[in-house]
């Protein structure tokens, strides 16, 4: 018998390497071996693919079947591979011709019956096969609205294991779809709804001009979780590189829908203090999935009620919020996830959190132990503290006229508009990514411009940290009052955020 071999990927977080597989048929003991370091779900594959096979109208083979997944050191998991074994076992008996498979990757699960079920992954898989030379691959149909985001690459649609064997001996053709045409997203909640907290609305309108972390402190019912869960309505849409980024964690969650293949928009998670650390960070057996924080990669993460969350989930954002990344070890490798979001907590002052601070009814020590449920270390990652006033008017005849998200998104557009020019030499898109050294050299402000941060430093109310993050604030509001470079009181407003007006 022949030898036969077609390609699969390996998935590694968004990351792919393209799997050679291999089939030999030939005399011995009558059995089927996989090679190549399967997981338990490739393993029993074995079962699924003989009785895709029976139920497709061929024979399995009655030898000893030998299958070879290189690299032969990677592990490989999950049943994605199902297609690919099955017919390149096919093509080692001569059963169809193997002439196609040599530059064709396969993707898909197989049910007893020979349909082909889709798989998580399906968008990343296709761009690790693209980068690796492949330029054809087959695809489960419910998957090609995702796969047809991957230019440069044929991709067909198969329903069923007949259907690509038919392919391949040159009987019939498979589904074909374009580019997904990308639906303008649904109007979000608008930024007119909150009433009053002008100080938070500007805070909030900073944040989404530079990419900034946020933390909202006030009593219950002043607007905290409305004003963050408008904050992804500010932000621009997702470039096509960005979008494809997001999409592909998607992906790889099973988040993605035939109707909306494409992620265009900023993502907007919201968290319950319930959460674990696994769910927030990700994890899983094997290689890990993607957490929370990698779903709100490029988007808004909203933790409600912060201080519930517990120590162990706070500080395992730690990493993330300072490198952009999520890296998870596992038994079976290191997987890494994008992780750059823009965090924003919202939390009572006090565990009794009455209307107005002066009515609280704690002891000393139980609102100080409140307080410290968010640490120094974490804080200081953070850009922009707002502490919320109680209402005292609920008719617009006593509060001004709220701008409408339309308004305030325009001017966060030229904002970052001037930044991503400022800053395109080096890749960055928003004033939050720049390295502090950066700003300290290359963009050094004259020392009496940031004698306010000296000071600030001397006296131990600032970090060497909190000084680049001031830097950071301060050319955001350079950038949203239009001018080329932060003057002294951008800076002193941007100091002004983390000290005065901390939890």
């Amino acid at each position: 018998m022949a030898l036969a071999r077609t390609w699969s990927v390996a998935l590694f977080g968004v990351d792919g390497v393209p799997v050679e597989i291999e089939a030999d048929v030939g005399v011995g003991t009558v059995k089927t071996q996989l090679l190549g370091l399967p997981d338990a779900a490739l393993h029993e594959s074995k079962d699924r693919v003989k009785a895709a096979v029976r139920n497709s109208g061929h024979d399995w083979p009655s030898q000893r079947v030998t299958l070879g997944l290189s690299p032969a050191t990677l592990p490989k998991n999950g049943s994605g591979y199902d297609l690919a074994i099955a017919c390149v076992v096919l093509a080692a008996t001569q059963a169809i011709p193997g002439e196609r498979l040599t530059h064709t990757v396969l993707l898909g699960e197989l049910a007893l019956d020979g349909r082909v079920r889709t798989i998580r992954g399906v968008l990343p898989a296709l761009l690790a096969a693209k980068r690796g030379g492949l330029t054809q691959a087959i695809v489960p149909v419910a998957a090609l609205p995702e796969a047809a985001l991957v230019e440069g690459l044929t991709v067909l649609g198969a329903a069923t294991l007949t259907d690509v064997l038919d392919w391949l001996t040159g009987k019939e053709t498979l589904h074909h779809t374009t580019r997904p045409t990308v639906a303008p997203p649904p109007d979000g909640p608008d930024l007119a709804d909150v009433i009053g907290q002008p100080e938070a609305r500007w805070a909030l309108e900073v944040a989404a001009a530079g990419g900034h972390h946020i933390l909202l402190t006030g009593p219950p019912g002043t607007g905290k979780t409305m004003l963050a869960q408008r904050l992804a309505g500010l932000l621009p849409p997702l470039s096509m590189e960005e979008a494809l980024g997001v999409t592909a964690v998607h992906s790889i969650a099973g988040l993605l829908t035939p109707e909306a293949p494409l992620v265009s928009t900023p993502p907007f998670v919201s968290l319950h203090h319930s959460t674990s650390v696994v769910a927030l960070i990700g994890g899983g057996a094997g290689l890990a999935r993607p957490g929370a924080l990698s779903r709100a990669h490029r988007g808004v993460l909203f933790l409600d009620e912060a201080r519930e969350f517990g120590v162990s989930k706070l500080e395992a954002l730690r990493t993330a919020l300072e490198e952009g990344e999520v890296r998870l070890a596992r038994r079976d490798g290191i997987t890494r996830y994008p992780a750059r979001f823009q965090l924003v907590m919202a939390t009572n002052p006090c565990p009794c959190a009455p209307p107005k601070d002066i009515d609280c009814i704690c002891l000393p020590a139980a609102r100080r132990r409140y307080e410290t449920k968010l640490s120094g270390p974490l804080l200081d990652r953070v850009d922009l503290r707002v502490v919320m006033r109680p209402l005292t008017a609920m008719s617009r005849q006593f509060v001004a006229e709220p701008e409408p998200t339309a308004t305030v998104r325009g001017r966060v557009h030229k904002a970052r508009t001037r930044a991503a020019e400022r800053w395109a030499e080096h890749g960055w898109l928003t004033n939050a990514e720049v390295p502090g050294p950066v700003l300290r050299r290359e963009f050094a402000l004259p020392r009496e411009t940031t004698s306010v941060l000296d000071r600030a430093l001397a006296k131990g109310a600032l970090t060497g940290r909190g000084s680049d993050r001031c830097l950071r604030v301060a050319w955001t509001l350079a950038d949203l009052a239009e001018v080329d470079q932060p003057t002294e009181d951008h800076v002193a407003a941007a100091l002004e955020f983390r000290e005065r007006r901390k939890s």
